[in-house]
């Protein structure tokens, strides 16, 4: 892809991303953030963040599916947007609705499980989004980089468990993005086994034992 090209196509992916939190900003000028409006900024912002975070992990099974790369180069920057809503999500929360009080915000942390690995999810995110630059991939070293980065799999992982534990029953989108995950995870999980040699072959050949190998050992040679 050349560098107009991909200029371009980040320059949409800025457009798309920014629009939830503009449509907020209307929203709250406009006093169009209906009869709770710190639970609409609340829920608008964490849907965001799950949206993105989910884009930026359904990259690697296109190129794996599909064979194409070229949207490899949006991996940080949804990455990134993602980190920016959960602060949001987070700063809502934390600000408005608790308005600092930390002797509410810690026993809700302890006590409510959606809120637990809601912030775990937020402190695994840190991490990634502070060394997402090439410089921190070049002092951490491409091996432990790349280590430190899987942890977005279980910050997914995080993500879609809060969201289920947090809605009421009847609500389905919770389930809809469970769903996408696993699809995702699941790609993945296949093309590790491809490579590992795992699929499509029979269990004698794994790990380079052969048929002739196998004989031998049934005469005792």
């Amino acid at each position: 892809m050349s560098r107009r090209a991909c200029i371009s196509l980040k320059s949409v992916v800025w457009g798309i991303a920014l629009s939830p939190l503009l449509l907020l900003l209307y929203r709250f000028l406009t006093n169009g953030l209906g009869a709770n409006p710190i639970s609409y900024a609340t829920n608008l912002l964490g849907d965001t963040t799950l949206r993105l975070l989910l884009a930026s992990l359904a990259l690697t099974p296109l190129r794996i599916l599909l064979g194409i790369s070229w949207q490899m180069s949006l991996r940080r920057l949804l990455g990134l947007f993602a980190f920016f809503y959960a602060c949001l999500h987070f700063t809502v929360w934390i600000a408005v609705d608790h308005f600092f009080e930390w002797g509410e915000l810690i026993p809700d942390i302890v006590k409510r499980p959606y809120i637990t690995v809601g912030m775990l999810a937020l402190t695994l995110l840190t991490p990634l989004a502070v060394t997402s630059t090439s410089g921190m991939a070049k002092r951490l070293g491409g091996r432990n980089w790349r280590q430190l980065h899987r942890l977005v799999y279980l910050i997914g992982l995080l993500g879609v468990l809060h969201y289920l534990w947090l809605v009421k029953k009847g609500v389905n989108d919770p389930y809809l993005y469970a769903a996408i995950l696993a699809v995702l995870l699941g790609i993945r999980l296949w093309d590790w086994a491809r490579r590992e040699g795992w699929l499509g072959r029979p269990a004698w050949f794994r790990g380079g034992y052969s048929p002739a190998r196998a004989a031998d050992d049934m005469r005792g040679d």
